[in-house]
């Protein structure tokens, strides 16, 4: 159970500290009910018993402002332990939220890692054994070519063929080589240009010159980014055409997923934020950047990546993400 400590170390408001926290309406009404007292004292005939009214209304005049001060006290006691309340409960959520936040940063670069681990070893020692039982098939089939051996030798060779098509469709999935040997640029036109072509979209890409200069981190964060909002162009957006831009001035780099379909309302209060959508905005702020969607009903949906360049600076130097 999560409570909120208080803090209780403000002195109380009493006495006549407490007059200042009387409104300006209950003054002057006090105010005013002086005066009558005092001016039916003051013109009326003095008997024992004006006085003794007017010292006993005079009495319950400063009863009453006694309790208004103690109930006014109370109000403002009540006020001050609300707002350091609020402020405890803010300070908690902030927290639990930047916890949040880097549990979610360090789950995604512990998933990164474990995928290239995972792809290295299918890449190596999986595909080291397909290739060599491809060698000793090709071997036995030089020497058995006659029926009905040699057929079911062309059948095994067929297997083995979609055996290392698989392991190589897997490992690009879990970590693209060329995101590894050729930077995000290339790796990004050749996803964009396979993902619509199969899906027969219309594409554009444009790359900035110094995009091959960003660290690995962002760079695998961004393509992740790309391959997460392209899906969902393919799966809902019903779009005939994408476009892709990578820009970049003196302080940031700007990326830009544009599609033509149906578009969302975003003012609509059934949004909500899926999982996609949440991974790739975190990806984006763990990044140092600014994630953001801009979209409406039968316009399309532009997906926006701000990535500051000083903040990339501090992440490591540029390089092959195969080392």
């Amino acid at each position: 159970m999560i409570t909120a400590r208080m803090d209780v170390t403000h002195k109380p408001v009493t006495g006549i500290g407490a007059l200042r926290l009387l409104p300006m309406p209950v003054w002057v009404a006090l105010a005013a009910a002086l005066i009558v007292i005092l001016f039916i004292a003051a013109t009326s005939e003095p008997t024992g018993a004006l006085i003794a009214m007017t010292l006993v209304s005079l009495v319950l005049l400063a009863v009453l402002t006694a309790l208004l001060a103690t109930e006014a006290a109370r109000h403002e006691r009540q006020r001050i332990a609300a707002e350091q309340q609020g402020s405890e409960f803010e300070k908690l959520l902030e927290l639990r939220t930047r916890e949040l936040s880097e549990l979610s940063t360090h789950l995604q670069e512990f998933a990164e890692k474990e995928k290239s681990e995972l792809a290295r070893n299918l890449h190596d020692e999986l595909g080291g054994l397909l290739t060599a039982a491809k060698m000793d098939l090709s071997w036995l089939q030089s020497r058995i070519p006659d029926p009905p051996y040699g057929e079911r030798l062309a059948q095994l060779g067929t297997v083995l063929d979609e055996a290392m098509d698989l392991k190589r469709r897997v490992v690009e999935e879990l970590r693209p080589s060329l995101l590894d040997h050729f930077g995000l640029p290339t790796a990004l036109r050749a996803h964009v240009e396979s993902v619509c072509t199969k899906a027969r979209l219309q594409y554009d890409v444009t790359m900035s010159e110094d995009a091959e200069t960003i660290p690995k981190e962002c760079a695998i964060a961004l393509f992740r980014v790309v391959q997460e909002g392209l899906a969902n162009v393919v799966r809902h957006a019903q779009a005939t055409q994408v476009r892709l831009a990578l820009t970049s001035d003196d302080n940031r780099f700007l990326l830009l997923l544009i599609d033509d379909g149906c578009g969302m309302n975003l003012d609509n209060g059934r949004f909500g934020w899926s999982h996609g959508l949440a991974g790739m905005r975190q990806r984006v702020q763990a990044l140092g950047g600014r994630f953001s969607i801009e979209s409406r009903p039968s316009e399309g949906t532009t997906l926006r990546v701000e990535v500051p360049k000083r903040r990339l600076a501090l992440t490591g130097d540029p390089g092959s993400l195969g080392q």
